[in-house]
């Protein structure tokens, strides 16, 4: 894992391992979103993975093959559905997972979150806070761990 810093001006400066394994340059797009605490950045070019199909200063990458257009396809919709409506969304296989991490969808050391697995226990969790099933929120852990143990 690569750390930057923002720097006195405001501006995050993007490591050349990456400029280069993407074809960044300056003047490209980004969105940004916030997933789960982690900030996530995408190219604009990349939304579509077109940036993998190009050539571009000398560099020729390989095209996706079929079955990756559909994993990308199929991701980009579950990312899209979990993002605007977490109690309904399904989450992604390890396929489409590995493939949205490579596209730069979302996060690699995150790909777990976006599994179906860990989805399902996003909604089992939702479900409860829609009930009002939810603990007390105490000032320090003493209180916490009191709680748990029935010596309220």
């Amino acid at each position: 894992m690569l750390k930057i810093k923002v720097n006195a001006d405001l501006n995050v400066k993007v490591p050349k391992s990456i400029l280069n394994k993407y074809r960044l340059k300056a003047g490209d797009s980004f969105t940004i979103r916030v997933v789960s605490g982690s900030i996530i950045l995408t190219p604009e070019k990349l939304k579509n993975g077109k940036n993998l199909q190009k050539k571009r200063n000398g560099y020729s990458s390989r095209s996706h093959t079929k079955q990756e257009q559909i994993l990308l396809e199929s991701a980009k919709k579950k990312i899209a559905a979990i993002n605007s409506n977490l109690r309904t969304a399904r989450g992604l296989t390890e396929a489409e997972t590995k493939a949205a991490a490579q596209a730069g969808l979302i996060a690699g050391d995150q790909r777990w979150w976006w599994t179906e697995e860990w989805q399902k226990g996003e909604r089992k969790a939702q479900r409860d806070i829609d009930a009002g099933r939810v603990s007390k929120v105490y000032d320090d852990v003493d209180d916490a761990l009191q709680a748990l143990k029935g010596d309220e």
